[in-house]
């Protein structure tokens, strides 16, 4: 049997046998599990597959957030305008750890939230993610690059951000990484939908986010490989950013506390297909305290007040 947790997912997905994972940033502590022997703490939803009841919010709840002061983030983003000014980034991913409070536990805030994408993993963390990953189906592999967020009650808002183009030089970019991400594991790579706008319920807020479609072909053997085509993708686009390797490096260097799970990615393999969402809108348990973990992209056109309020509009619960 194998050790290596990749490598362990390529022969699940080789044997047919449907399992779970749960992969970090850094893909380090990878979790690995078939469904038949999934332990009790972690409950999982990916569109209409889940393994749970669902559950109806049994009481009101507070929410406060204690963001870092907009002079500490303007340092961090200068820093990654100092990067890209010097050529080693065109765009960057940066990410804050802020430190929150509520009336609900983690599993709480899991049943309530309205989400695509949802993990509860073992009372460590939470996610409501709007964002797919990848997925498989047949010899079809498609992942679907989410950037570019705007408040949906703003005038004109779909106008606003479609046209922006600080954001369409951002989406570009997330897209064109993420199609030679799939070239490295396919063939016949191709933008099937390019810059679509969906709604995204932020707390009280509605929020309007630019996705877009990308696909590729995967060989016929693909289920015996889903570990090592993970390993090779991982991390995603489009919470790191382009090249990806020196921005990774850029990251590591400017934030200031350890990713941990957020940002990485999980899903399940049903025995033929396989879903998997990134690890956004998460919160995160260190002894009594809970943190939010949240970001977005920089270029060189990024204003530090603009980016600062998304990245405080990112801080919600979507109950």
């Amino acid at each position: 049997m194998a050790t290596d947790p990749l490598e362990e997912m390529d022969r699940l997905g080789r044997d047919g046998i449907p399992f779970l994972f749960v992969v970090p940033y850094d893909k380090s502590e990878i979790y690995v599990k078939p469904l038949s022997e999934l332990e009790g703490g972690i409950l999982y939803k990916l569109e209409d597959w889940r393994n749970y009841p669902p559950k109806k919010r049994e009481k009101p709840y507070g929410f406060l957030k204690f963001p870092a002061s907009f002079e500490t983030y303007k340092k961090k983003l200068e820093k990654v305008l100092e990067e890209i000014r010097s050529g080693n980034t065109y765009l960057t991913n940066l990410a804050c750890k802020t430190p929150i409070e509520t009336d609900l536990s983690l599993e709480e805030i899991f049943h309530y939230s309205r989400a695509r994408f949802k993990l509860y993993f073992k009372d460590q963390f939470v996610c409501f993610s709007p964002e797919c990953f990848i997925e498989i189906e047949g010899n079809s592999i498609a992942t679907y690059p989410m950037k570019g967020t705007i408040d949906a009650n703003l005038p004109d808002a779909k106008r606003q951000i479609l046209d922006n183009k600080k954001e369409m030089a951002e989406h570009v970019m997330i897209v064109d990484l993420m199609r030679n991400d799939l070239g490295i594991v396919g063939s016949d790579v191709r933008v099937e939908k390019f810059r679509y706008v969906e709604k995204v319920r932020a707390g009280e807020k509605v929020l309007l986010q630019v996705s877009s479609k990308v696909t590729a072909r995967l060989p016929e053997d693909r289920c015996g490989h889903i570990g090592t085509l993970l390993g090779r993708m991982l991390p995603a686009g489009s919470v790191t950013g382009a090249p990806k390797r020196s921005t990774v490096e850029i990251i590591a260097q400017t934030e200031s506390y350890d990713r941990g799970f957020y940002t990485g990615v999980f899903g399940v393999f049903d025995g033929e297909s396989l879903r998997s969402g990134v690890m956004i809108r998460f919160v995160e348990q260190e002894q009594e305290q809970l943190y939010y973990k949240s970001g977005g992209g920089i270029t060189i056109d990024s204003d530090a007040r603009s980016e600062y309020e998304e990245l405080i509009d990112k801080i919600y619960l979507p109950l």
